[in-house]
C-alpha cells in the first residue's frame, strides 16, 4: 500500500498545467453557443411554433402535439448542426445528481437506408426506469415505468454529442420523483403571492420571479493521490488521517495567487460553462489549501438550479482532463474549512424591480420593507423546515464546525437595518398621525439607501444573512441540489405573503384604514413576532448556543432529528395548500432522505473498518516487528543493560499495541452496532441508531489510527497524508 502512495505522489509531482487555448477572441462570443436559446429557436423554428414556445416559457401555456413536432424538428436540426448524434431527457432524481439515458437520432428505414428521427413525442415524454431511482415506497421495485416530461422554461443544450433536454421526472401514477417538480410548483406559488402584494405598490406588476445566485465551493485533489485513498474514492472524504502541521492557520490561501494547474482547470471549465449558457463570473481560492470557489451571475431560480447541477457534471468531466478529482463533500478534511454552496435569493418583478433592494423614495422603501420583513417572518415561522432542507450526512460534519454557520437557523440584517426595524416597531398602534407618517417615511424608511450603500456589514457566521439587496442562505451544502433549499424558501415566503395580504386587506376593508396605515400596522406586528430569529453576533460562539436555547430556537445538529419536521401536520398542510406536494410525496421524500443518511453512514463504517483493520493494523504490526527486532539486537549487544538503550523503542511498542487494541475493539463494537441497526425496520429509528450508536465509533477509531500515523515510520505508512493531498499542486 505504501508503494501505491509514493507512486501516486511521484505521478502528481510530475504533472504540468494543461495548455488551454481560448476558442474565441472574446468569451462573450461563446456565450450560449451550445444552448437552444431564444435566438436559436427563432432561427430554426416556424413562427407559430416559436410563439407557442415563448408562451410556454413566459406564461406556462401548454404546447399541443402538432407544435411539439415542429419544435422537435427544429431542435433536432439545431442539435445535429452542433455535432449531436444522440438525445436524452436530462433530469434530477432524488439521488442528488443528474440522470440521462442516451438514444440515437439514427433510425433504419428497412430498405437499407436510415434517417435521423426525433419527433414531438420523443421531445415531450420518455419512460426511464423509475424503479432504478429512489421512490420512498411510491413505486415497487418490480414496477419500472416512470415518465420524464420536457420543461420548456429551461433551455435544451448540447453537451459533447448529446442533445440534453431538461425534464421533470414523475411516477406512473403522477407523483414527483425529482427535485424539479416541487421547485417549479413553489416558484409558481411565490409568483402568485408576491405579485398580489407587489400590486399594493405598482398595479402594472403581472409577474414576480424568484432569482438565485449560487456560490460553488470545492476542493481539487490530484487524481492519482485521490485514487490512493479508498475512503476518498468511495466516501468523498478522508475518514482518517492526522492534520498536517500547516493547514490554513496562516490565512495565506484565500485570495492568493491561484495555482497554475488549478487555473488551467478553471479556464477550461469557464469556457465549457459559457458555451452552455452558465454565466460564470467569479473564481478564486477559498480559505483551505486546494479549496476554490466559482460563482455565476444570478438567474431565474429554476434555470439557476439546472445550471448548478449541470456545472457539477461539467466540473467532474473537465477535472478528469486535468488529472484532478473534484471533491464536493461538505467536509472532506477534518480540521480545515468545509465547503458550502451559498444561495443568494431575491425577488424581481416583470417591471424590472428587485423587491429586496431599497429604493430612493418612501414608497419604494415601503415596498422593500414589506418583502424584507415578510421574509424574516417566514424564516421565523418555518426555521425548522428550512433546517431540514439542508440536512444531510455530509452537511452534519460542516454545520457548526467553526468555519460554517451553526445548525441554529437565525437571520442577520446588520446594525442599521436593525435600528430601522426597532424604530418601525415603536410606531403607535392604529392609524398613523400625519407627523408620524412623515417622520417614518423620511427619517426611517427614506434613509435606508444611504445606510445600505455605505454601512451595511456582512456576517459569515449567520446561516441566513441579508447582504444589501438579497438574502444569502449560507448553510446549504456544497454537494446539495439547490432545488431543495429553494423549494422550501420560496414556499414559506409565499405562505407568509399570503397571510400578510389577508391581514392588510382585512384592516383596509373592516377597519377603514388607508393602505399605507394597514401595511405599517401589519409590518409592525411582524417585526415583534419574529424578533427572536434575528441575531447580529458571532454564530460560532457558545454564548449564541445558550442564547438561542433561551429564545426557543432549535439546534438540530444531526440529520435524523432535523428531518422530523418534514412529516409534521404543519408541513403537510403547507405543501398541500400551495400544491407543492401531497402527503404521499412528502412522506416518500422523508423516507428517501433517511435511507440516504443510513446508507452513507453504513458505507463509511464499512470503509473505516476495512482500512483500519486491513491497512493500518498490518502496517503497525510490520513497524512494531521492526522495533522488536531492534530491541532484540540491542539486548544481544548490551545484555541486561539493553533497557537503558531501548527505552524509547519499548515505549513505542507499548503505545502501538495500545492503539491497535483500541482500533480492533472499537471496530468490533461498531460492527455489532451496525448489525443491530440493520435489523430495525422503521427508517427513522434505524437512522437514529446509525447516528447515535454507530457513528460515534468513527471518532474513536480515527483517533487511534491518527495516533499510529504519528508513530509509524513514514516510509511504511500506507495512506496518502494530509500534507500530500492538500499541498501537492
Amino acid at each position: 500500500m505504501a508503494i501505491i502512495r509514493f507512486e501516486a505522489l511521484k505521478t502528481a509531482l510530475d504533472r504540468k498545467p494543461v495548455i488551454i487555448n481560448e476558442p474565441a477572441e472574446r468569451r462573450s462570443e461563446l456565450y450560449g453557443v451550445n444552448v437552444f436559446n431564444t435566438s436559436s429557436i427563432n432561427h430554426f423554428m416556424p413562427k407559430e411554433a416559436f410563439n407557442a414556445v415563448m408562451d410556454a416559457i413566459n406564461h406556462g401555456k401548454k404546447i399541443d402535439r402538432k407544435v411539439a413536432d415542429q419544435v422537435a424538428s427544429a431542435m433536432k436540426s439545431w442539435a445535429i448542426s452542433k455535432g449531436a448524434t444522440h438525445y436524452t431527457h436530462w433530469f434530477q432524481p432524488l439521488t442528488g445528481g443528474t440522470a440521462e439515458k442516451h438514444d440515437a437520432f439514427f433510425e433504419p428505414k428497412g430498405d437499407g437506408t436510415a434517417i435521423d428521427k426525433f419527433d414531438g413525442g420523443q421531445l415531450v415524454q420518455q419512460e426511464p426506469d423509475a424503479s432504478s431511482f429512489p421512490s420512498g415506497g411510491i413505486r415497487n421495485t418490480f414496477e419500472a415505468r416512470g415518465y420524464t416530461a420536457w420543461d420548456p422554461t429551461s433551455p435544451a443544450f448540447v453537451m459533447g454529442t448529446t442533445l440534453c433536454i431538461p425534464t421533470i421526472f414523475v411516477s406512473y401514477t403522477g407523483e414527483a420523483l425529482d427535485n424539479k417538480v416541487p421547485l417549479l410548483r413553489a416558484l409558481q406559488s411565490i409568483d402568485n403571492s408576491a405579485t398580489e402584494v407587489a400590486r399594493y405598490f405598482d398595479k402594472n406588476v403581472n409577474k414576480v420571479i424568484a432569482t438565485l445566485g449560487w456560490e460553488q465551493e470545492y476542493f481539487l485533489v490530484d487524481s492519482a493521490l485521490a485514487a490512493s485513498r479508498p475512503d476518498l474514492m468511495m466516501a468523498g472524504r478522508v475518514l482518517l488521517g492526522h492534520e498536517a502541521a500547516k493547514g490554513q492557520q496562516l490565512e495565506d490561501h484565500y485570495f492568493g495567487s491561484i495555482p497554475e494547474r488549478a487555473l488551467a482547470f478553471m479556464r477550461e471549465l469557464e469556457i465549457e460553462c459559457i458555451k452552455l449558457g452558465v454565466p460564470v463570473k467569479t473564481r478564486h481560492n477559498e480559505v483551505a489549501p486546494n479549496q476554490f470557489e466559482l460563482a455565476p451571475l444570478f438567474e431565474e431560480a429554476n434555470l439557476a438550479v439546472d445550471h448548478n447541477s449541470l456545472l457539477m457534471d461539467v466540473m467532474s468531466k473537465v477535472a478528469g482532463r486535468h488529472n484532478f478529482k473534484v471533491l464536493f463533500h461538505e467536509k472532506p478534511f477534518a480540521g480545515i474549512n468545509g465547503s458550502g454552496k451559498h444561495n443568494n435569493w431575491s425577488l424581481a418583478t416583470d417591471t424590472g424591480i428587485n423587491l429586496l433592494s431599497p429604493g430612493r423614495t418612501p414608497k419604494s422603501n415601503l415596498q422593500f420593507l414589506t418583502f424584507f420583513i415578510n421574509t424574516i417572518k417566514a424564516v421565523h415561522d418555518y426555521a425548522d423546515l428550512l433546517r431540514a432542507a439542508i440536512a444531510s450526512a455530509n452537511n452534519d460534519h460542516r454545520l457548526g464546525a467553526n468555519e460554517a454557520p451553526p445548525a441554529i437557523i437565525s437571520v442577520f440584517i446588520g446594525k442599521h437595518l436593525t435600528e430601522v426595524l426597532d424604530e418601525l416597531e415603536n410606531v403607535s398602534d392604529g392609524s398613523l398621525s400625519p407627523q408620524e407618517k412623515t417622520e417614518l417615511k423620511l427619517n426611517v424608511v427614506g434613509k435606508i439607501p444611504e445606510i445600505l450603500l455605505d454601512n451595511t456589514d456582512r456576517n459569515r457566521t449567520s446561516p441566513f444573512a441579508f447582504t444589501g439587496n438579497k438574502f444569502e442562505f449560507r448553510a446549504v451544502g456544497s454537494s446539495a441540489n439547490c432545488a431543495k433549499a429553494m423549494t422550501v424558501l420560496n414556499v414559506i415566503v409565499s405562505e407568509q405573503l399570503r397571510k400578510f395580504k389577508i391581514e392588510v386587506d382585512n384592516l383596509i376593508e373592516n377597519k377603514n384604514m388607508k393602505k399605507d396605515d394597514a401595511i405599517f400596522n401589519v409590518l409592525r406586528e411582524l417585526i415583534k413576532s419574529s424578533a427572536k430569529i434575528r441575531f447580529e453576533g458571532d454564530g460560532y460562539s457558545d454564548d449564541w448556543v445558550k442564547e438561542a436555547k433561551k429564545r426557543g430556537l432549535n439546534n438540530f445538529k444531526t440529520t435524523p432529528e432535523a428531518l422530523k419536521v418534514q412529516i409534521s401536520t404543519s408541513t403537510f398542510d403547507l405543501y398541500e395548500k400551495h400544491a407543492i406536494m401531497n402527503k404521499v410525496e412528502v412522506e416518500a421524500r422523508y423516507e428517501i432522505e433517511l435511507e440516504e443518511y443510513i446508507k452513507k453512514v453504513q458505507i463509511e463504517g464499512r470503509i473505516l473498518g476495512d482500512i483500519s483493520r486491513n491497512h493500518i493494523i498490518p502496517t503497525a504490526v510490520n513497524y512494531q516487528n521492526k522495533l522488536i527486532e531492534n530491541v532484540k539486537g540491542l539486548k544481544d549487544i548490551f545484555g541486561n543493560e539493553y533497557t537503558k538503550y531501548a527505552s524509547e523503542q519499548i515505549s513505542l511498542i507499548k503505545d502501538i499495541s495500545g492503539h491497535m487494541a483500541s482500533i480492533m475493539s472499537n471496530v468490533e463494537k461498531m460492527t455489532e452496532e451496525r448489525k443491530k441497526a440493520n435489523k430495525i425496520e422503521h427508517a427513522d429509528k434505524k437512522a437514529e441508531a446509525y447516528c447515535n450508536k454507530v457513528k460515534p465509533y468513527f471518532e474513536e477509531i480515527r483517533y487511534a489510527c491518527d495516533k499510529l500515523e504519528l508513530l509509524v515510520d513514514d516510509e511504511l505508512w500506507p495512506l496518502t497524508k494530509y500534507r500530500e493531498l492538500l499541498f501537492t499542486r
